[in-house]
């Protein structure tokens, strides 16, 4: 699977925030998608995912791909988790076929035993985004695209998350939106300026 962004171009509220991008984002590719504030990262996203349609250009799927959009586990920004669930009980949410406890044991692999059950409205901001991370690995997907997931994470922190990223993802492609690439180690990098 090959997701194609051609010639994509964006304009809200007057600004224009994509102009003319391309790139290409195969299975098995770790990408560091980085730029300033307010450089698009994020829209670009959206676009990717078909939240956002382009004013010009276009997202294709190539390859043998059997959906008409983007089939990803996603971490945005927000971590979009649902406040009086555990942290194993939102990650259970996104497959059918995974218990709140086979969740917690992936939890546990990042974030302390006793945390993992509590509701996520009492937990700290990295054990949320722990949390939105590892729903978003749970998730039955071609692609992880993950926008600014290792937020507020001490460099061990960080470190161990990647890691799990990376072996919870197998052949999917990463896409990772931050900044910089300070923390992580060297990849593919697609900036936006």
């Amino acid at each position: 699977m090959t997701i194609e962004v051609e010639n994509v171009c964006l304009t809200v509220e007057g600004k224009e925030i994509l102009k003319d991008i391309s790139w290409e984002i195969s299975s098995d590719d770790t990408w560091l998608l980085s730029g300033d504030a307010g450089s698009g990262k994020t829209a670009l996203i959206s676009v990717i995912l078909g939240l956002l349609k382009p004013d010009s250009g276009r997202v294709r799927l190539l390859g043998d791909y059997k959906y008409d959009r983007v089939n990803a586990g996603v971490v945005f920004q927000e971590d979009r988790l649902i406040e009086t669930l555990s942290a194993a009980e939102n990650a259970a949410l996104v497959r059918k076929v995974t218990s709140p406890a086979v969740a917690a044991e992936e939890l546990e692999k990042l974030m302390s035993a006793d945390r993992v059950n509590i509701p996520v409205s009492s937990l700290t901001p990295v054990e949320r985004r722990i949390a939105a991370i590892v729903r978003a690995c749970s998730v039955p997907s071609d692609i992880l695209i993950m926008d600014e997931p290792f937020r507020g994470m001490d460099e061990d922190m960080r470190k161990k998350a990647f890691s799990y990223i990376k072996q919870t993802a197998g052949h999917k492609g990463i896409v990772i939106a931050q900044r910089t690439s300070e923390g992580l180690p060297v990849l593919r990098t697609f900036k936006l300026t």
